[in-house]
């Protein structure tokens, strides 16, 4: 019979805590050509992708859309305080998309609720998670996850200062802070 293991301290499924950065370092991330690429294409995303790209360069990465190793980038941001504090919010179309997202089908505005009394954290949550994949062998090279509360109107400046976290010192596992602005 199989043990339940208790989930571990900080976000869902064991991931850093709101606030916080986890680098898992599994090696450095290698001088090779690296692709980026998003699990959801929103403007967000794209713009984030952008900056990821430049960091990568600035190290002295080859960067673009196919590459040697892949980095695939997970940009999510929402609400589940309902904007106003509350317990739970919608599902609906982010408010951050602008003209250029692809278009998709219209959500159903189901209600999300939490089944613990833990505290809604207040506004919306923007979370980054990068992985770097070898592509031949498909191994995790290294990977980041971020996430910071912030509003629609903010989102991509606290973005950027998540990925300037990541990147300050990407060649070392740590637990950090995540940069996110005031």
């Amino acid at each position: 019979m199989a043990q339940l293991q208790a989930p571990k301290p900080g976000g869902p499924l064991g991931g850093p805590a709101i606030g916080q950065l986890e680098i898992k370092a599994y090696q450095p991330i290698p001088k090779a050509k690296v692709a980026v690429q998003l699990t959801s294409d929103t403007h967000l995303s794209r713009e984030l992708r952008r900056l990821v790209m430049i960091r990568l360069a600035r190290r002295g990465n080859e960067v673009g859309f196919s590459g040697g190793n892949v980095m695939r980038m997970n940009v999510s941001f929402f609400d589940l305080g309902g904007g106003g504090g509350g317990t739970g919010g919608n599902v609906a179309p982010p408010s951050y998309e602008q003209p250029g997202s692809n278009p998709r089908m219209n959500l159903p505005q189901n209600r999300l609720e939490r089944l613990d009394p833990a505290p809604v954290p207040q506004g919306a949550t923007l979370r980054i998670g990068l992985t770097l994949y070898h592509l031949d062998s498909g191994k995790v090279l290294w990977s980041a996850n971020v996430s910071c509360v912030t509003q629609a109107n903010t989102a991509m400046r606290a973005g950027e200062a998540m990925i300037d976290a990541i990147f300050d010192n990407a060649d070392k596992d740590r637990l950090a802070d995540a940069g996110c602005p005031i």
